[in-house]
């Protein structure tokens, strides 16, 4: 690419071991590479030469490794040139200090130690951005016109999660996404694929927690004909499937010990050995994974292998429960209500005021998934064209301060898991078995609902 053979390349870096290996591997991809070991240097070095792209280091001569060194040059060289490229080399250490960096105007960031064609890549990357820049951003327009995936809105606290899907999705940086049963974890991880720079590459979801161990490896690596008896022809894994691409491992928290073990080895090494082969296959995917488990209290009690945690959550992004959404509650259910009213046939419907402020007060445990459900319940249910607070019932499993609860609590006291029990019980009779109604009355997926069948032995 032109744009790249005619690049201007600045490293910042008081390694000198740094400085040597990025000039034997930029060298050969762009116009010019200078390098500077002394950070003091560069507000005389940017006055007699223009760069395209700085990479910089984020920590010099400190004892301390802080990043703010880095902070500190990365603003000295934006008030000299406001239109450079910075790129920041970090350490997993400090990554979380390199997406603060993202709001202070760099670039980009890499992770020591680099991977060469990954940081080739995110270079490629950034002198796209300002080609695309360059005239006057059509191309990113032309690419957004693809995308699909909406994350509504208006509150604090979403507004903060969308700021940092816009400077991450960009990245190669693995995501680990944080958040209650239904706060939209997948819709997120489904953002950042069509943000990317692997957009027109596949996306590729598993539920982790449907897979049993015997089943792991067969469905992430793959595996050959005849590897096992019911193995009749060669078969890819998730891994190769998502190749180019974004692998979204949801419900990562429920994974065994053995399968942790498992991923990280190929996280590792970047490539997948199928079942029934020695064959090592390379792979190259974007990873984002997602869990409502407390994963660092399952790391602290040895239930959640550390080494793997830094692997995937090289950024972190927490999804705000509906209930912290204060104001998003109504524009929510109005985007439902249009959606069930064209799959239903019927006219757009209105809340009525006692209706919203009914769903205001609910505590909204099962989140958006809830709301969603409740919503569609009422669209069916409802009489007229005003959508009444009777037209909606909250979930068994979730008692909203406003719902009368006695038909779900026996009369007697119960402990809590026996109170699950029974109301799961109830609505499985109710539904006559059908497990997807009545994970969908509950508010779970059909996987969690299983999970639940199997602790309460049902």
């Amino acid at each position: 690419m032109a744009s790249v053979k005619n690049a201007r390349v600045l490293v910042v870096d008081d390694e000198t071991d740094v400085l040597f290996a990025l000039k034997m591997l930029l060298k050969t991809e762009v116009k010019e590479v200078v390098t500077e070991k002394n950070p003091d240097l560069l507000p005389g070095l940017l006055e007699r030469q223009k760069f395209d792209v700085i990479f910089l280091d984020m920590n010099f001569k400190s004892a301390l490794n802080t990043g703010n060194e880095g902070l500190f040059w990365l603003r000295q060289i934006l008030e000299k040139d406001k239109d450079v490229s910075v790129i920041l080399i970090t350490a997993y250490g400090d990554v979380e200090l390199a997406v603060k960096s993202l709001k202070e105007g760099a670039t980009d960031f890499i992770v020591k130690p680099w991977h060469n064609e990954k940081l080739l890549e995110t270079l490629h990357q950034t002198l796209e951005k300002r080609q695309q820049k360059a005239k006057g951003g059509a191309a990113t327009a032309s690419a957004n016109k693809n995308t699909h995936t909406t994350i509504l809105g208006e509150s604090e606290a979403i507004k903060e999660v969308l700021y940092k899907l816009e400077k991450i999705a960009p990245t190669e940086a693995n995501v680990l996404i944080l958040g209650e049963n239904g706060t939209g974890k997948e819709l997120v991880a489904r953002a950042l694929h069509e943000k990317s720079f692997r957009a027109a590459k596949p996306f590729v979801s598993v539920d982790m927690g449907a897979l049993t161990d015997s089943l792991f490896e067969s469905e992430l690596f793959g595996y050959k004909k005849g590897a096992f008896t019911d193995a009749r022809e060669d078969r890819p894994g998730r891994f190769e499937a998502a190749n180019g691409g974004t692998l979204f491992l949801d419900e990562i928290g429920n994974i065994s010990p053995a399968m942790q073990a498992k991923l990280l080895t190929v996280l590792q090494n970047r490539q997948v050995t199928p079942l029934g082969s020695n064959t090592p296959i390379p792979v190259d995917i974007r990873l984002i994974s997602a869990t409502n488990e407390p994963i660092y209290e399952l790391a602290a009690r040895n239930q959640f292998r550390k080494d793997l945690i830094y692997r995937i959550n090289t950024v972190e992004i927490t999804l705000p429960p509906l209930r912290q959404r204060h104001g998003d509650v109504e524009l929510l259910a109005r985007h439902f209500a249009a959606i069930y009213a064209r799959k239903n046939h019927k006219a757009t419907p209105e809340f009525a005021t006692e209706t919203l402020q009914k769903l205001n007060r609910h505590s909204w445990p099962g989140n958006v998934r809830e709301l969603q459900h409740a919503v569609e319940r009422a669209i069916i249910l409802a009489e007229g064209n005003v959508l009444q607070p009777q037209d909606f019932s909250f979930s068994a499993m979730e008692v909203a301060p406003d719902a009368p609860a006695a038909a779900f609590v026996p009369d007697a006291p119960m402990p809590l898991s026996e109170i699950e029990r029974e109301t799961i019980i109830r609505v499985l009779e109710k539904n006559k078995g059908n497990i997807s109604r009545t994970a969908k009355e509950l508010g779970l997926t059909r996987t969690a609902l299983y999970r639940r069948l199997n602790k309460h032995d049902i």
